[in-house]
């Protein structure tokens, strides 16, 4: 039997859907189906799963049919425990399906079915299939995808389902999950206070949903009052908690790092992904697979070479061929990270003191832009003094991205002066006009980061 999911209605339900609701509209690309699922999101909605659970059902609750689940929600780091969880597994020759958000690129991304992304053919079956299902009714983007990939994954076999939360995690689409092998709860800081809350122990409960009676959780390393709500939802449900700093542990050591869980200490190399961050995260990754071993068995020697193999794109990446590249000057190097909060800002900030101690150091150039939901000022402020020059441009082709005078005059506020450029070209450009080398950074959001992968990829 299903819970009962609903919050307190926030707004009236939208119109039921024509009963003559047919597709007329050419399919032949998933951007064209995506682009009209996106019309159905309900203009007037409240907060439960009853639009996803409705649907599922009508597509005989492929939810229900799908491998061990590890469930993952918090604010940061979300993404690269998957990752490090992914190379794992296959690692040890496990088959992995994967659903992650948002895509840099491709929507095809956010679906790894069995050790692959989809396909364009198998995505436009499956989101067709989900429309005709659905038949017009009002349901937001993310639920009807939502309800694609849990079809997707229900139809090919694999060994494990690595699930990460888009938004929240109470009512997030992929909570529908009523037991999964593994949860886990990163580490939770201010971000879309608009959606979740304006206090760390809004945002915590919201994260704090997808805890279910008798799965363990693991815990990231958490401010103590999001650790308190944690608790205590955990106490309430009835969830095991496996806590940073309590039930397991993990620090730098020597040219490795130290992970220590159930009374044992056991030495693993340190991860492939950059920043000193990425130790807490492969502990994460490293509680949840043992969690998961009965679930899901791997070998220590898959999990030491999955921490080094493992790659996230768009997480301080270095980009090092392609278009966008062959703008550089001789020894320039040009990074992205999609990081868009002020936690994923202090990240950053503590990588460019890195390469500032390096004995090659180069000037540091930054290229920032953000969506209007974000302070630009909250994040730069973190990197004031860090950079020997600043780029600003609008993230091109999203609607919602800051204009130029609000990230001038984010800017601004931070103490940073700034120089506004229309493309990432040209602000490549302006930065090697003399022929230095310098480290670049594209930075302050997933949307600016999928955009300069995607120029790097074009000819």
């Amino acid at each position: 039997m299903r819970t009962n999911r609903r919050a307190k209605q926030t707004t009236a339900r939208a119109d039921r859907p024509p009963e003559d609701f047919e597709i007329s509209e050419n399919a032949s690309s998933p951007q064209v189906i995506l682009d009209r699922l996106q019309r159905l999101h309900p203009k007037l909605i409240d907060l439960s799963l009853d639009r996803l659970e409705r649907l599922l059902g009508l597509l005989d609750n492929p939810e229900q049919k799908l491998p061990p689940v590890i469930h993952v929600a918090g604010t940061n780091g979300k993404g690269s425990t998957i990752a490090m969880l992914r190379a794992i597994y296959e690692a040890a020759g496990r088959k992995v399906h994967a659903d992650t958000s948002p895509h840099l690129v491709r929507y095809n991304e956010r679906f790894y079915i069995a050790g692959k992304e989809i396909e364009d053919a198998p995505l436009v079956e499956i989101l067709e299939e989900c429309e005709q299902a659905n038949a017009g009714a009002p349901i937001t983007h993310f639920e009807i995808t939502t309800a694609a990939a849990f079809l997707a994954f229900s139809r090919t076999p694999a060994d494990v389902l690595l699930l990460e939360v888009g938004l929240g995690g109470r009512f997030d689409a992929t909570n529908v999950i009523e037991k999964p092998a593994v949860s886990v709860i990163t580490p939770v800081s201010m971000d879309h206070m608009g959606f979740l809350g304006d206090t760390i122990e809004k945002i915590a409960f919201e994260k704090a949903g997808i805890l279910k009676p008798g799965v363990p959780a693991v815990i990231g390393p958490q401010e103590p009052a999001a650790l308190t709500v944690i608790e205590a939802r955990a106490a309430e449900v009835g969830a095991p908690l496996y806590r940073y700093g309590k039930e397991w542990g993990v620090a730098e050591g020597g040219d490795g790092m130290l992970f220590s869980s159930d009374g044992t200490t056991r030495r693993y190399p340190r991860p492939a992904l950059l920043g000193a961050h990425q130790i807490f995260n492969a502990g994460q990754a490293l509680m949840a697979a043992d969690l998961a071993e009965s679930s899901v068995e791997t070998t220590e020697g898959a999990r030491a070479k999955g921490i080094t193999e493992a790659s996230w794109p768009g997480r301080m990446q270095e980009l090092e061929d392609g278009a966008l590249t062959d703008y550089l000057a001789p020894g320039s190097m040009l990074w992205v990270d999609g990081g868009h909060n002020e936690s994923a800002a202090s990240s950053v900030a503590a990588i460019l003191d890195g390469w500032a101690d390096e004995r090659r150091a180069l000037p540091v150039h930054l290229l920032f832009g953000s969506l209007n939901t974000r302070d630009p000022a909250a994040y730069l402020k973190h990197l004031r003094g860090r950079a020997a020059r600043l780029y600003v441009m609008p993230i091109p082709g999203e609607e919602n991205s800051l204009t130029e005078d609000e990230l001038m005059d984010g800017a601004k506020r931070a103490a940073m002066p700034a120089i506004p450029v229309p493309t990432i070209q040209q602000a490549l450009r302006d930065s090697q006009k003399k022929g230095a080398a310098v480290r670049f950074l594209i930075c302050g959001s997933l949307y600016l980061a999928g955009h300069a992968l995607g120029l790097n990829r074009s000819a």
